[in-house]
């Protein structure tokens, strides 16, 4: 209430009501000066609070210390200009205003610099629900390592997989890759040879140790055999989550198998519209919710997609089959979805996808199966040689 109540009363760059100027240097090297609040620098950034008394002058000027120049390079002038016009918006909105990983990377930088302990709590929860680009998670990591405790929702996506779940994974994977079918329909080849690319990855030693160390289970298992508006956005995704569960119980009754065709696609249709609001990011949500929707829905949209495809083929005149518009969107939601969880949760899923061979094909997780791949790999690595360094590091990966 404190903070919307000095929004209100207090506006960013208000030279009329401003006692306090920070100055910042643009690209250019030109000092830019901004008219802010003590009330609000104080409160929302401890930084500031060192630096401003609770009796100053009210008129900013270089003599009486009202001032303030902060030292940022030029690069990170324009991140931050928005961290102070953060400063003044409320827990929510500034929630809302995250619109890019890199923007939101760049404003917790600063926020770490000046000890804006709110926008960094609200960036990390961003950063933590939406996916990020290989060259944005080594920054994430860069800036994570100053952070302590707090990064590790953050880190909780790229910290090396348990033992045991990696094997299993693999040895999924090895299932898959190595299994033989009298029938197999085009898609299937792609996918095998996707997983064949992967068990050959997790097991090469080149200059990383491998993902997966060959002990007994894997040996055998080798020879064996040789993937709106934000308000209103934000409550139909809670709503839909909220019923899930009941609206399945409901539609996978026996009685309704054979039945109820046109609400079976709905289904699908308006669970694509959550998944996409989740999976990119336009609705910031918890891990374990996000676990547990697509835990939810992902065995059901697997099993209804070939029912689908099957009625329309047996009658052409079916109309509720998934086109390829839909069929792509819910794919992309969800490959971005699980390309945002833990990665023991990641892990999990995809032992079971691999695990549905007759399921494999829709929706296809091979892509995010490989960056996964690649993710604990890298994890491993950086676990190696943290374990290899002198020190004890300030965030641990596992």
């Amino acid at each position: 209430m404190e903070q919307a109540c000095s929004a209100k009363t207090h506006g960013f760059g208000d030279q009329t009501t401003s006692d306090v100027t920070v100055c910042l240097r643009n690209r250019d090297g030109r000092p830019e000066w901004f008219h802010c609040h003590s009330i609000i620098l104080r409160r929302e950034s401890k930084y500031f609070a060192d630096r401003l008394p609770e009796n100053h002058p009210t008129c900013p000027s270089l003599e009486t210390g009202n001032c303030i120049e902060v030292h940022c390079t030029g690069n990170e002038y324009d991140n931050y200009v928005k961290l102070l016009k953060l400063l003044y918006l409320s827990e929510e909105s500034v929630l809302d205003s995250w619109d890019s990983v890199k923007s939101a990377i760049g404003v917790l930088r600063a926020s770490v610099s000046l000890q804006c302990r709110s926008i960094i709590q609200s960036s990390i929860l961003y950063l933590e629900a939406v996916p990020w680009e290989e060259d944005e998670e080594e920054e994430i990591i860069k800036v994570a390592s100053s952070l302590g405790p707090e990064a590790q929702p953050l880190l909780a996506r790229i910290k090396p997989v348990s033992t045991s779940d990696t094997k299993n994974v693999f040895l999924s994977a090895v299932r898959f890759a190595m299994s033989i079918t009298t029938s197999v329909p085009p898609f299937m080849d792609e996918l095998k040879t996707s997983a064949q690319e992967q068990v050959e990855y997790m097991l090469l030693e080149d200059e990383d140790a491998p993902l997966v160390a060959v002990d007994e289970d894997v040996k055998s298992e080798w020879m064996c055999n040789i993937v709106p508006k934000m308000e209103m956005m934000k409550e139909f995704v809670s709503g839909w989550a909220h019923v899930s569960d009941h609206i399945l119980a409901v539609i996978q009754d026996e009685k309704y198998s054979s039945s109820l065709w046109s609400v079976k696609a709905k289904l699908i249709e308006v669970t694509g519209k959550a998944l996409d609001a989740i999976g990119y990011g336009s609705v910031v949500l918890p891990a374990p919710f996000r676990v547990h929707f697509l835990k939810t829905w992902l065995p059901y949209i697997r099993k209804m997609k070939p029912l689908l495809d099957l009625k329309s083929m047996e009658d052409e005149s079916f109309p509720y089959k998934m086109d390829g518009d839909l069929c792509q969107n819910v794919e992309g939601a969800i490959t971005s979805l699980m390309l945002a969880l833990p990665s023991n949760d990641q892990a999990e899923i995809f032992t079971d996808w691999m695990k549905r061979t007759e399921q494999l094909s829709y929706p296809d997780l091979s892509e995010a199966f490989e960056v996964w791949c690649y993710r604990t790999k890298a994890a491993k690595r950086r676990l190696m040689a943290g374990l290899n360094e002198a020190g004890n590091p300030t965030v641990s990966l596992r």
